[in-house]
């Protein structure tokens, strides 16, 4: 049974992970996206240091968009599960902001899904983050890299 849901609590991983173990399945993929202390700007290179980070999202909406998200990588993978639970409000450095779990019946398949799905919701959710450091802050769109 697939799983979708966004909260301000923290997420337990396992719970996330374990939900469920289908029988014809012989691998699940987990992602645990979480706040990092030090992050590059594309544009510049520049390495800023973040204090904490800000997560909103228009609820309905984005609820909406993970499910079709779930469908599109059944049509697209062979899986047989997907999880995805992401955090709203403020988190902390080390935090999980995200995780993302895929049961297949190869395990090829749950890597190749639950990466495609990270991209894809990053893209098409209507979830924003905004970064808080210690001279400012900025809503950042889009995956940035480490």
């Amino acid at each position: 049974m697939d799983l979708f849901e966004l909260t301000s609590e923290p997420i337990d991983i396992t719970a996330v992970s374990r939900r469920i173990v289908p029988p014809e399945c012989g691998a699940t993929v987990t992602l645990d996206g979480y706040a990092r202390r030090f992050t590059r700007v594309k544009e510049s290179g520049e390495i800023r240091e973040t204090e904490y980070l800000m997560y909103e999202a228009y609820e309905p909406m984005a609820l909406k968009e993970m499910a079709k998200l779930i469908e599109r990588a059944k049509a697209e993978f062979e899986i047989a599960w997907v999880g995805i639970v992401h955090r709203l409000g403020r988190l902390e450095i080390g935090e999980t902001s995200v995780v993302i779990s895929v049961a297949a019946p190869h395990r090829k398949a749950a890597f190749a899904a639950c990466e495609w799905i990270i991209r894809e919701l990053k893209k098409t959710v209507p979830i924003w983050k905004k970064e808080v450091y210690a001279n400012g802050e900025e809503w950042v769109e889009g995956e940035t890299s480490a």
